[in-house]
C-alpha cells in the first residue's frame, strides 16, 4: 500500500572542510556511515521511494545508500556539475515521477535527526498544498540561512547568510535545509528557480518563498532538541555527533537492563545486541555485529569485534580481544587473550595469555573447543584445530595442527604432547558455572 511519501537525500557534496579523500557522507559514526544513518531516517517515514543525489564518490555512496535502503524502491541520480541544492532537487525530479505525493528533503550529513521530528514535519503538510520547514533557534547561527517572519510570526522567507543584511544576520532562528513539500506543487516550482545570488547557484531555500507568493501555506516546525539539527562539516563536528549518537546507543542498552558502569569510557557501535543483566565495565570497545547474551560480564579493557557471540553467562575480561568467535554459556576468557575465529563450548576456561593463532599469512582458520575444557595460561592453539570436551592444556603449551587430543586428555609442552597419567573424564559443572 502506498504511503504517498517520497524522500530525497542530498549527498553530492565533496566535504572539503573534512580535509579527507573520502566523501563526507561515507565517514563513519558509531559503526555506520553518515549516509546510512540518514537512509534510516528516510525509512522511518515508510516512503514509496528513496532518491539519493550523488556526486563526489558517486559509485561508493550509491552502493552504501542502496544497501541501507534494503528492499525499498531506490534511485541514485548524479549531480554533475553541482550548482546548488535547488539544482540537486531539479536533477532528482524525474525520479519522483508525475505524482510523488509529499516529498521530504534530507541531507546526507545530518545523522542525528529523530524519526519523531521528521514525522512532525510531515504531519505539518497534511493540508494538500502546504510546505513545512524544519527550524531551530541557535545562539550562534553563523553559516546558516535565517528564517524571516512577518509581524504576526508567519513565514516570510529564508535568506542565506552571504545574502543577508546585518539585521538579518542577527536573527537566531535558522533553516536546517530539511523540508516537506506537496509533490505536485514542488514539481511545478522547481523550473522557476533562479541563480541571481552571491553564489550563482540555485537555492532550495527559494522554494518556500515561491509557495508564499502563490498563496500556499508554509509551516515552520521547530526542533525541541537543537542537537538533532547538527550537521557534519568537519572532523570536529563528526566527533561531536559521534558522542551524541553514542549516548543514545548507551541509553537504549541501559533502558533494556544492561549495566554500563562508565558510559564515558565505553564504546558500543550500532547493531550490537546485549541481553538484560549483563555488565559492561570501563574502557570496553564493542563493535558492530556483536551479540552478547544475558548475565554476561565484559571488560574492563576488552575489545569485541564483528562476529563475536557471547552466550548467556559468558565472561570476557582484561585485555582480551575476540573476533568472529562464539563463547559458550558460562565460559570465561578473563585475561590477556586473543580469541580469533573460534567456537568455544560451555563452561570452558580460557587461561591468561592464550592465543588462537588463526592466520597462516594467507587464510584465516577456525578452532573448535568443546565443553568443560581448561586451556592453560599461555597456550597457543594453531588453527585449524579441535580441542574436544574436557581437554586440559598445560601452561605454555603449543597445540599444533598435527595434535589430535581426545576428550578428557591433558596436553603439555612445545609442541604439546599427551600426558598419559592425566586423562580425565569431563567434570560435572556446578550450577553457577564455576570450577
Amino acid at each position: 500500500m502506498s504511503s504517498g511519501v517520497s524522500v530525497v537525500i542530498l549527498a553530492a557534496g565533496k566535504g572539503t572542510r573534512m580535509k579527507s579523500a573520502r566523501p563526507k557522507v561515507l565517514h563513519e559514526l558509531c559503526g555506520r556511515t553518515l549516509i546510512a544513518w540518514v537512509v534510516d531516517q528516510a525509512c522511518a517515514l515508510d516512503p514509496d521511494r528513496i532518491i539519493v543525489v550523488v556526486g563526489e564518490g558517486a559509485e561508493d555512496v550509491e552502493r552504501v545508500a542502496r544497501e541501507a535502503a534494503g528492499e525499498r524502491e531506490f534511485h541514485a541520480v548524479l549531480q554533475e556539475p553541482q550548482k546548488g541544492t535547488g539544482h540537486a532537487l531539479q536533477i532528482a525530479a524525474p525520479a519522483l515521477g508525475p505524482s510523488p505525493g509529499r516529498v521530504v528533503v534530507l541531507y546526507g550529513d545530518m545523522p542525528l535527526l529523530r524519526a519523531e521530528s521528521l514525522e512532525s514535519l510531515l504531519a505539518a503538510t497534511d493540508d494538500a498544498q502546504a510546505t513545512a520547514i524544519l527550524t531551530v533557534w541557535s545562539d550562534d547561527p553563523t553559516g546558516y540561512g535565517r528564517i524571516l517572519r512577518d509581524e504576526h510570526g508567519a513565514f516570510r522567507g529564508i535568506v542565506e547568510e552571504k545574502d543577508a543584511s546585518p539585521e538579518e544576520r542577527d536573527i537566531g532562528e535558522i533553516n536546517l535545509g530539511v523540508y516537506a513539500f506537496a509533490g505536485e506543487e514542488l514539481l511545478a516550482d522547481l523550473p522557476k528557480l533562479e541563480c541571481a545570488n552571491a553564489q550563482g547557484e540555485y537555492y532550495l531555500t527559494d522554494l518556500p518563498g515561491l509557495a508564499v507568493a502563490a498563496g500556499r501555506p508554509v509551516h515552520l516546525v521547530e526542533l525541541e532538541d537543537p542537537e538533532e539539527g547538527q550537521g557534519v562539516n568537519t572532523i570536529a563536528h563528526l566527533a561531536e555527533a559521534r558522542w551524541a549518537m553514542q549516548l543514545r546507543i548507551l541509553e537504549r542498552h541501559m533502558d533494556a537492563g544492561v549495566s554500563i558502569e562508565d558510559p564515558a569510557t565505553t564504546y558500543i557501535a550500532s547493531g550490537v545486541a546485549i541481553g538484560a543483566g549483563t555488565r559492561i565495565l570501563p574502557l570496553t570497545v564493542i563493535e558492530g555485529g556483536v551479540t552478547i547474551g544475558a548475565g554476561c560480564e565484559v571488560g574492563p579493557f576488552t575489545r569485541l569485534r564483528r562476529g563475536t557471540v557471547l552466550a548467556d553467562g559468558a565472561e570476557v575480561g582484561n585485555f582480551t580481544e575476540c573476533k568472529n568467535t562464539t563463547l559458550g554459556e558460562n565460559s570465561k576468557a578473563k585475561h590477556l587473550a586473543y580469541l580469533g575465529d573460534a567456537r568455544i563450548g560451555k563452561r570452558t576456561n580460557i587461561g591468561a595469555g592464550t592465543i588462537f593463532a588463526n592466520y597462516d599469512g594467507k587464510t584465516k582458520h577456525q578452532t573448535v573447543v568443546g565443553d568443560d575444557a581448561f586451556v592453560g595460561s599461555g597456550t597457543i592453539i594453531i588453527a585449524p584445530n579441535s580441542i574436544p570436551d574436557g581437554v586440559t592444556t598445560g601452561a605454555g603449551a603449543v597445540v599444533t595442527r598435527s595434535a589430535k587430543p581426545a576428550a578428557g586428555e591433558t596436553w603439555v609442552g612445545m609442541p604439546a604432547r599427551r600426558m598419559e597419567s592425566k586423562t580425565r573424564e569431563p567434570r560435572e559443572p556446578r550450577e553457577n558455572g564455576e570450577r
